[in-house]
């Protein structure tokens, strides 16, 4: 079959790799010069196949007033004269039930350790360099109550598979000394033996030239303005470089899946969540991280990653303009300072800022369209890394008709 994936972001490059994989004749467009350069550039790189809670749960709703009235606060809320926003708020206060939450982390958790598996076969299949590491995550809370909150997560997961430990602070620090600076502000923490980490943004390079090598035609720099149909097919993709045809389509645009979709009538609920990072050189830097670390209080995350710290963090909802907010990346500079500041040369830092596409009960959408060959993927959130290969493994088996390795139903778009 010919098959059109529209997206050079991770989870587009993956969806085209195992599509080639199933011998299909793959064509993929991307509007930029190189793969991963919006959302999947710089990521937090964290790969938490265990910790994939959704932001939607009865926890945060004490939090709102913070969210509203804060500057400071880690997640943001900037009320806007815009539908779409009221209408993400609306299902996502739905989705703050506790029966909810914990049907969507067993769903997203069983999603995470299928694309675990799929990301041990590509690394022992593909010889990829993104700093890729099994070094375990730790989540370390400041507040005692947070703490007991994730313990009780935690005993929740361990019924669903996962190997997860709860520790003091005292326990934290002797796994991770680069905590001391804050050993006396840590109530306990959760560590995660399994979790990984790795360069999403050279994780995507690596598998778009492995794809290429399976045969995916690869068209970067091309515009594209619309889809072409006729009835309820799709025909083309109306691009800058002209049209192309193909027997199916997969819209995997991030953010921009919304107005390309919504141009057909297609049903997108997604409102972006802005996140920023930092990446710091850290050669013989004597205080970074070994492990990856969660900060809970800020939602500031620590990947090392080679000779550098990635930190990540911030969740605005604010919008649709991806303007950088130099207030908000000065706030996770000094965060970051705080917890770890021998980590590396801060004022050599890269900042970045990505749109995160995000559904209301933090599912990704994976499915077919009212169109009978138009599929998207899309809507990962900030778990777009971490739940790309089973997500692309997925869409392969829609397509083929297989048998499903998990209940799609869970993600399918018209949930």
């Amino acid at each position: 079959m010919r098959i059109c994936v529209l997206g050079g972001g991770v989870i587009g490059v993956t969806t085209a790799y195992f599509l080639a994989r199933d011998g299909h004749q793959v064509t993929l467009v991307e509007r930029h010069s190189n793969v991963a350069q919006e959302t999947s550039h710089a990521n937090g790189g964290q790969l938490s196949y265990n910790y994939v809670a959704p932001l939607a749960d009865p926890s945060v709703l004490p939090k709102l007033p913070q969210w509203l009235f804060s500057r400071d606060a880690a997640l943001r809320f900037v009320p806007r004269l815009d539908p779409r926003q009221l209408h993400w708020c609306v299902a996502f206060l739905r989705a703050c039930t506790r029966e909810r939450s914990r049907a969507t982390t067993a769903q997203l958790l069983g999603l995470g350790f299928l694309s675990q598996r799929l990301m041990h076969d590509i690394v022992a299949r593909e010889t990829i360099d993104f700093d890729y590491v099994r070094n375990g995550k730790l989540v370390v809370f400041r507040d005692q109550g947070g703490f007991e909150g994730a313990r009780r997560q935690a005993d929740y997961q361990a019924q669903l598979g996962c190997e997860q430990h709860a520790l003091d602070g005292a326990a934290c620090v002797a796994l991770e000394p680069a905590l001391a600076h804050i050993s006396g502000e840590i109530a306990g923490g959760i560590h995660t033996p399994g979790e990984e980490a790795g360069d999403c943004d050279r994780f995507t390079r690596g598998l778009a030239r492995a794809a290429q090598r399976d045969g995916v035609d690869l068209r970067l720099a091309t515009q594209f303005s619309g889809l072409r149909t006729k009835g309820k097919t799709v025909e083309a993709v109306v691009t800058s470089a002209g049209d192309i045809e193909a027997d199916a389509f997969v819209v995997c645009l991030g953010m921009q899946s919304q107005p390309l979709l919504n141009s057909l009538g297609v049903r997108v609920p997604m409102y972006p969540l802005k996140g920023y990072s930092l990446t710091l050189p850290t050669a013989r830097a004597p205080g970074a991280p070994r492990l990856s670390v969660t900060d809970a209080h800020h939602k500031v995350v620590y990947a090392p990653l080679g000779e550098r710290l990635r930190i990540a963090g911030m969740v605005d909802l604010n919008g649709m303009s991806a303007q950088a907010d130099q207030a908000r990346i000065a706030l996770l500079t000094r965060q970051a300072r705080e917890t770890f500041p021998d980590a590396g040369d801060y004022r050599a830092a890269q900042t970045w800022t990505g749109m995160r596409p995000a559904t209301p009960d933090s599912k990704p959408l994976i499915g077919a369209t009212q169109f009978r060959n138009l599929w998207m993927n899309t809507g990962h959130g900030a778990l777009g890394f971490t739940l790309a290969c089973g997500s692309a493994q997925l869409m392969a088996d829609l397509i083929a008709q297989r048998t499903l390795p998990l209940n799609g139903d869970a993600f399918a778009p018209g949930r």
